[in-house]
């Protein structure tokens, strides 16, 4: 079965740590064992990431040396992915060393007047309090909004309209090389009148190219690992309730936190209404569980698990 497994940033960096190079490998580490042992189980891997953390980092350092002009975020997105990709690929290597793994930057295209160029919504960097976040805010020109308790700078985040290396992550899957890909939701581009393409200051949502992914890849599972183990109702509330099977019609008219959990379950409906195929969205360390539908939140046409998954 072809999966492609989409890895939060979250689950890479866990909320409230400090982002220091041993934490993220330490929870790559982590990561990579889960994926290790799907790849165990036979099934052909995709692995994307976030970066949201990562980007938010970069973006601060940039800003720290003024006098050279800041990175723009495109091509910061470049950087974080290949940062975190070449850890995985590391991690994933050392467990598994009789396989091909290869790292691809990838592009994605985006519409120049995608409106969310002026409506920001996709949190980068640290959480601050409300008073920091608005000094920085003021200080440095971002917009920002809260995450949880908690405040982040937010920047654009344009719908993908094309994953622009499919074929070439198509090419290495053929030859059974585990490709990790579309990090960070992979590096946004527009396209000239010419057919030339140029990066653009913004981050595409994960989630949403990793159903675009699968969809161009014809993949058999969409799978979204992050740090809560189902998409819940009422989160945070005394009346929280998990939903463990649901279809993209009875979940339709539903709303979730636009900056978490919101492009998740867009993304699972988007893959299972274009292609009759399962999406699924739990915690890491539940991902065997999750392919087997013991765990996490399932989204289908209402067939058995191994049936929607293709076995």
């Amino acid at each position: 079965m072809l999966i492609v497994a989409a890895l939060g940033g979250n689950a890479l960096l866990r909320r409230g740590e400090p982002m220091t190079a041993e934490n993220q490998r330490s929870n790559v580490r982590r990561a990579a064992s889960v994926l290790a042992a799907l790849i165990g189980e036979g099934h052909s891997v995709v692995i994307t990431h976030g970066n949201g953390p990562q980007v938010g980092l970069l973006a601060l350092q940039a800003a720290a040396n003024p006098d050279h002009g800041a990175f723009p975020l495109d091509v910061l997105g470049a950087e974080s992915a290949g940062m975190i990709g070449y850890v995985i690929e590391q991690e994933l290597g050392n467990l598994l060393r009789d396989r091909l793994f290869a790292t691809l930057l990838t592009q994605v295209k985006v519409d120049p007047h995608d409106p969310a160029f002026t409506h920001p919504t996709k949190p980068i960097g640290p959480v601050y309090d409300e008073t920091m976040a608005r000094r920085l805010a003021g200080e440095r020109g971002w917009q920002i909004a809260p995450d949880g308790d908690k405040w982040r700078r937010v920047v654009p985040s344009p719908r993908p309209l094309e994953i622009l290396e499919a074929p070439v992550i198509s090419f290495l899957i053929e030859r059974e090389v585990v490709v990790i890909c579309t990090g960070g939701g992979g590096v946004p581009v527009v396209e000239g009148a010419d057919g030339s393409l140029c990066g653009v200051e913004a981050v595409i949502d994960k989630d949403l190219a990793s159903s675009l992914l699968a969809r161009q890849l014809k993949a058999d599972m969409l799978l979204m690992l992050t740090d809560v183990d189902a998409v819940y109702t009422g989160y945070g509330t005394p009346n929280a309730h998990a939903l463990r099977r649901v279809t993209a019609t009875e979940i339709s008219g539903r709303n979730f936190p636009a900056g978490s959990m919101g492009p998740k379950v867009s993304a699972a409906i988007e893959f299972t209404e274009a292609t009759g195929k399962p999406a699924a969205i739990g915690r890491l360390d539940d991902a065997l569980a999750i392919v087997k539908g013991e765990r996490g939140t399932w989204f289908d046409s209402g067939s058995s698990p191994t049936g929607s998954a293709g076995g």
